[in-house]
């Protein structure tokens, strides 16, 4: 009767599968994976594309690659059924023969389903000389052992770096999928030395490997060395749960050839038959095996704008608006794109600053993979003008690049701008007696020594009678405290705008004091943001306490405005020293949380800081 009823339900889902044949097309997807990534010459390596949603494609038959041969050895299909929804996939195998030494790139290749064009992801493939040589280690190779259950593989791709380079590394977890795996704890990175970004998974794929099938779960993440020496990377840890054979009371081997029970674990009949209800799920431990990691010391000839950035990038510049008035401000927005630790990028410096004011910058960063290594970092600088300029000052950004190990300068394009105005002239001082007032007194000395009648006699000269007002020497003494008074209300309205900028930037900084103190107390941030705003709020705080820019406060300065003992200097002094490791590590986990202790005390010391 149980027969009849499986018949039935197979019957009822073949009926399914005819009737939603139409819809394969609709959610058709293709996957391209490879065997094993490295191989040597004259070692073949399999290719297998796997086209989802669909009974038929059309594939190439071969795959032209300059040093390799590639041509399709066979193509078999494959029916899955779950809650009577039947899933259909078409599965092509190629077979790569290395013919030389290098690495190749298997360039995406165009699958026809139907109507629709799928193309395959672009795949790289690392070829040595001799099996002995190849890039990746024996010991981070797939799983020797064809009857592992599980394994892990720790994949990085540079084996020699410099301090704070980031290093992309790839974690790789296979499962075999007749032990029906459950990931208990996902994987971690073990080892000293060096800060990991947060896991991403990037894909899962099934691969074979010594001829059994894997789902292969991909992790990515990127590491970064605090300091220079040689290294162990990991190894990976993870534990999964897996689908056993229940154990009988009385031992007895699982196959004729299993004597000693060193079997394949799947030649129990248990896997055999999916309906069975005698297994039992047992927890297992994935381990990987370590690698060996060199990191080098950065060169000691760093420019003066070098502030940690390793990688390549490139910059722009641009200056909005550009016709303004003396103080008035000028947005210069620079945007640095390009790949390496953004964590370290910081605003580009300006060259000459005489006759600017500058605001503490602000930015924003858009990553372009799960990881954070490539983007685009956009900082915003805030001029403004103290006297007329022609253009906006230049400005510079550096960068070690690792691949040239050497330092690289960037330095923007010059970008013309008008600014109206100018420095005020200093007030004229203003007389103390109008010269007017004066002539009355010459007129009576005069008149002392002469009489009228004199004046009329004397070789006929004659007294102007001419009015005071329509006289020229008049309203040029009048001109002169004229003068004098527009310089003064010049001058008055100079100040005070300077003391109006000067206000906004106190109300800016106490307000920035403010929201950072509020984001102290907060429980839900990492490490090295919670270091990376207790060291900028002391900053700020004695910034405004010294009237400087907040940038150029460092820990001593900071120690020395605020009067502070030897204990609290010392804890300042770590306070700034994490903050540094992390952003110098360009960390972006490490410990996803802080302790109570440590924030309790960085919060003491922090909100105790007065002059």
């Amino acid at each position: 009767m149980s027969g009849s009823r499986f018949s039935i339900a197979v019957f009822v889902a073949l009926i399914a599968f005819f009737e939603t044949d139409s819809a394969f097309a609709a959610s058709s997807g293709v996957t391209a994976v490879l065997s094993n990534s490295e191989a040597a010459v004259g070692a073949t390596v399999q290719l297998q594309i796997r086209v989802t949603g669909a009974r038929s494609a059309d594939a190439p038959g071969s795959i032209a690659v300059d040093g390799l041969e590639i041509h399709r050895t066979g193509t078999s299909q494959h029916f899955e059924m779950n809650n009577f929804n039947v899933t259909s996939s078409v599965i092509y195998d190629y077979t790569i023969m290395p013919l030389q030494a290098g690495t190749f790139i298997i360039p995406p290749q165009t699958i026809r389903v139907g109507n629709n064009s799928l193309r395959t992801p672009e795949l790289r493939l690392n070829v040595a000389d001799s099996p002995g040589r190849s890039v990746r280690s024996s010991q981070n190779a797939q799983p020797a052992n064809a009857t592992k259950l599980v394994f892990a593989e720790l994949i990085v791709p540079k084996k020699t770096a410099y301090v704070g380079e980031i290093v992309p590394v790839e974690i790789r977890l296979g499962f075999d999928p007749r032990a029906h795996p459950k990931l208990l704890e996902g994987p971690e990175i073990s080892g000293q030395g060096f800060t990991a970004q947060k896991l991403q998974q990037s894909g899962e794929n099934l691969e074979t490997i010594n001829g059994r099938s894997y789902d292969v779960v991909t992790f990515k993440t990127a590491i970064a060395a605090a300091h220079a020496g040689k290294f162990e990377i990991g190894p990976i840890k993870a534990k999964a749960q897996v689908l056993t054979a229940r154990r009988p009371n009385t031992p007895h081997s699982r196959s004729p050839f299993d004597l000693f029970n060193l079997d394949d674990p799947f030649s129990d009949p248990f896997f055999s038959d999916p309906f069975s209800q005698f297994g039992e799920r047992r927890e297992v431990e994935i381990n990987s095996e370590p690698v060996a990691f060199e990191v080098k010391p950065l060169p000691q000839n760093a420019p003066p704008s070098f502030s940690g950035a390793i990688g390549n990038f490139t910059m722009t510049t641009d200056a909005k608006p550009k016709s303004v008035q003396v103080g008035d401000p000028i947005t210069v927005t620079s945007i640095i794109s390009g790949r390496g630790n953004f964590d370290r990028v910081n605003a580009p410096a300006v060259e000459d600053d005489r006759g600017w004011h500058k605001y503490p910058p602000s930015s924003k960063f858009k990553n372009d993979d799960e990881v954070g290594i490539s983007g685009t970092k956009t900082f915003e600088i805030v001029l403004s003008p103290n006297e007329k300029k022609q253009t906006i000052p230049l400005l510079a950004f550096s960068y070690f690049d690792p691949a040239k190990e050497q330092y690289v300068r960037l330095r923007s394009d010059p970008i013309a701008i008008n600014v109206q105005g100018g420095a005020v002239p200093a007030p004229a001082p203003v007389a103390s007696q109008p010269a007017a007032s004066t002539m009355p007194a010459a007129a009576a000395a005069a008149a002392a020594k002469q009489d009228i009648l004199y004046q009329l006699n004397e070789r006929g000269r004659m007294q102007s009678f001419t009015p005071l007002y329509a006289r020229p020497i008049f309203w040029t003494t009048q001109l002169i405290p004229l003068l004098a008074l527009l310089g003064f209300a010049g001058w008055k309205i100079r100040q005070a705008r300077i003391d109006n900028r000067d206000a906004r930037r106190i109300a800016a900084l106490q307000h920035e004091a403010a929201e950072l103190m509020r984001k102290l107390h907060r429980n839900d941030v990492s490490p090295r943001e919670y270091y990376a705003e207790a060291s900028r709020v002391v900053r700020v705080k004695a910034a405004l306490a010294r009237n400087v820019d907040p940038n150029t406060v460092d820990a001593e300065t900071a120690a020395d405005t605020f009067r502070l003992n030897a204990d609290s200097r010392e804890r300042l002094r770590r306070l700034f020293e994490q903050s540094d490791e992390f952003q110098y590590s360009g960390a972006h986990n490490g410990s996803e949380r802080i302790s109570s202790e440590n924030r309790r005390d960085v919060l003491e010391l922090v909100e105790h800081l007065h002059v």
